[in-house]
């Protein structure tokens, strides 16, 4: 088994580099350039501009494959490099941000995996009950309406109808423990948790429902056990793990995946940083930003099968 892991996340490297080489052919494919960003359509229009001048500076007047090469190569050697818009470090930008949006993407899951979890579980109590067909309607409409239009809807009622909560931002003035930054992350937060929550609570009775009619459930109530037993021990503990595998993949989704609930709410994370990268063909920033959300993805695949081996004494890895 060991073997297996260690191949598994050994591959993570050639499927990383894989992933580098479609986003860089992307970005090459697609219209305009840095300087089209940077500087005013009259200025690049004049003759008296330099444009082979700056392309030769920025290195765009190389070939692709040479592009992709240096870039590699400083990569190899930790070096992010930086950006080419405003010649800002990589390192430092993600820095600012990558903690930013972390932060709410872990808020996020955590009100989603509580609150989906529990109404799910209750839901698959009480099949058919006002309460399943309450969730029910709550786990479509979570679904069905976008998290921009929820995000508007809760500006409007709680920051300036109501003026319970600030409006947008991370920190406030004199702002310096995370105790102070909750009441600016409570509403991004349960905004993006509400359509994971509707999500995981739908999987979470699914899931429940098809092992309450397991015949170790059946044999188990007829021996007598008490139902919050038989519920708990026998049914919630077996149909608990695909739910848990659902929530690792959660994460580098969430970290990847906030770029309309950080531009309701100006949440400076690193959604608004990937969008204005790739708005400006700042191919560097881009190449960075996906490479991290990919190696999330990818590692969070390998903890799926990790964890899979370690609560299921069924599946082994032998060959």
């Amino acid at each position: 088994m060991m073997k297996y892991f260690t191949f598994r996340f050994l591959s993570i490297i050639p499927m990383l580099l894989l992933v580098t080489v479609i986003i860089f052919a992307g970005l090459q494919l697609t219209p305009g350039d840095p300087l089209s960003y940077m500087i005013p359509p009259e200025l690049l229009s004049s003759s008296q501009f330099d444009i082979e001048g700056y392309k030769k500076a920025m290195g765009l007047d190389a070939p692709v494959y040479v592009q992709f090469y240096k870039w590699f190569g400083d990569l190899a050697t930790g070096e992010l490099g930086y950006s080419l818009v405003d010649g800002t470090s990589i390192a430092k930008m993600i820095g600012n941000r990558l903690p930013a949006t972390f932060e709410l993407a872990v808020a996020a899951l955590i009100i989603s995996s509580v609150l989906g979890i529990v109404l799910g579980l209750l839901s698959s109590i009480r099949q058919n009950s006002m309460l399943d067909y309450g969730n029910t309607t709550f786990g479509i409409l979570g679904i069905s309406i976008p998290e921009f239009f929820v995000g508007i809807i809760a500006i409007q009622i709680f920051a300036i109808k109501l003026g319970w909560l600030p409006v947008s931002g991370r920190i406030g003035y004199g702002d310096v423990t995370f105790f102070d930054r909750i009441e600016y992350m409570i509403m991004p937060a349960l905004v993006l948790g509400i359509a994971l929550t509707a999500a995981l609570m739908r999987y979470t009775r699914g899931t429940m429902l098809d092992v309450l009619n397991k015949d170790y459930v059946k044999t188990a109530r007829s021996k007598g056990i008490p139902e919050y037993k038989v519920i708990i021990k026998h049914a919630f503990r077996n149909a608990l793990m695909p739910v848990v595998l659902l929530l690792v993949f959660r994460l580098p989704m969430l970290i990847g995946g906030t770029v309309i609930i950080e531009s309701v709410f100006g949440w400076p994370g690193m959604g608004g940083m990937i969008l204005n990268a790739v708005s400006a063909k700042d191919y560097p920033v881009v190449m960075i930003s996906t490479m991290l959300v990919a190696f999330m993805v990818l590692f969070a695949s390998f903890l799926v099968d990790l964890i899979t081996a370690m609560l299921d004494p069924r599946v082994r890895f032998e060959s």
